[in-house]
């Protein structure tokens, strides 16, 4: 259920880098606590950005929840499919679902970002 590719953030966002670009979404547990999701509102390319700052907002039928970008660097893509269908990221959180791509300022972020052993320890934590 966790992919074992990823990076985690401790507020539930996942990355997944490609040389010196990272894909960010929020994870299985994030989407599932939500619910239903209704709205996502996300930063706009070219926005500079730094780790563990909010980035944007997911509204569900239960709350609003903020989203964070788990490293630093420059908005480069936004999922705009995400606007007219953000229940995709409930179905898949990992794929489709994702949020924004950012193109890192400092690579060496995601090395302190928790493995999906790690994470799953983690989640074990965690009220549901």
């Amino acid at each position: 259920m966790i992919p074992k590719d990823l990076r985690y953030h401790q507020e539930h966002e996942w990355v997944r880098v490609s040389g010196m670009q990272a894909t960010v979404g929020i994870s299985h547990f994030a989407q599932d606590a939500l619910g239903d999701i209704v709205f996502i509102e996300m930063p706009k390319p070219g926005a500079a950005v730094r780790a563990g700052q909010q980035i944007g907002e997911v509204e569900s039928t239960k709350t609003t929840s903020t989203i964070y970008t788990p490293v630093s660097g420059t908005v480069a893509k936004v999922n705009v499919d995400l606007k007219d269908h953000p229940e995709v990221v409930n179905s898949d959180p990992y794929g489709k679902g994702w949020m924004v791509t950012i193109d890192l300022s400092n690579a060496s972020e995601v090395d302190k970002l928790m493995t999906a052993a790690q994470y799953e320890a983690f989640l074990s934590t965690q009220k549901h």
